[in-house]
């Protein structure tokens, strides 16, 4: 998997990057969890993320945030993580120019960035938020979401408990024209432990539902 480095608000970041060997294969950018809480690109949640999206055709980037790995800069609440991502994406479009649609994925502070960013750039059409930390950070921005996507949670979590992240779902759905899925993970904490696969299960199956997939494999 080829290693890329590319320009950022901070300085250079650093990110892994699979093209896809379609003509005008759609984006999927894939954003990791907390960085002062050891969240990186190779977060294995991330990782997996990442291979869905390889596995259904797309160009996918997952990168580090400033101030991981290799990325320059430092951890800056929020604010210059939405610029890296938004950098980020640039900087596919610009290496896949005839790219005709894109999504976004991310992991609990992830999520929040995702979400944002969401909202800035009209051409995502679709979303994954993994443990949306819903009480942890605003996500009031979302007035409308512009976008429909899966919202993947674990009922165990104590880090963004189920209430909470309802609560956001629930608000979502209230908008017309936009379909928010929820899936609960039964017994899974904020990390997913022991409970990653069934956790990419569920979002490989929503991805295989929006890209008109889903049943193939019998025909």
């Amino acid at each position: 998997m080829p290693e890329v480095t590319f320009t950022g608000p901070a300085g250079r970041i650093e990110g892994r990057f699979q093209p896809s060997k379609q003509r005008g294969a759609p984006i999927a950018i894939v954003l990791h969890p907390h960085p002062q809480f050891g969240g990186t690109m190779n977060n294995k949640i991330v990782y997996d993320l990442f291979y869905a999206f390889v596995q259904r055709g797309f160009s996918a980037l997952r990168f580090n945030f400033r101030g991981v790995g290799r990325s320059q800069g430092s951890f800056d609440h929020g604010a210059g993580e939405l610029s890296d991502a938004a950098s980020a994406l640039d900087w596919v479009q610009a290496v896949t120019p005839e790219a005709k649609s894109c999504w976004i994925a991310g992991v609990s502070f992830g999520a929040w960035i995702g979400m944002q960013l969401l909202m800035r750039r009209p051409e995502i059409e679709g979303f994954i938020s993994v443990a949306p930390p819903a009480n942890r950070f605003d996500f009031s921005f979302l007035a409308p979401c512009p976008s429909s996507g899966l919202i993947v949670h674990g009922d165990a979590d104590r880090v963004a408990p189920l209430k909470d992240v309802e609560t956001l779902v629930s608000k979502l759905k209230t908008q017309k024209g936009i379909v928010i899925e929820q899936s609960v993970i039964s017994g899974a904490n904020h990390f997913f432990d022991n409970k990653t696969d069934e956790l990419i299960a569920s979002c490989s199956s929503y991805l295989d539902k929006r890209l008109g997939l889903a049943g193939l494999e019998a025909v």
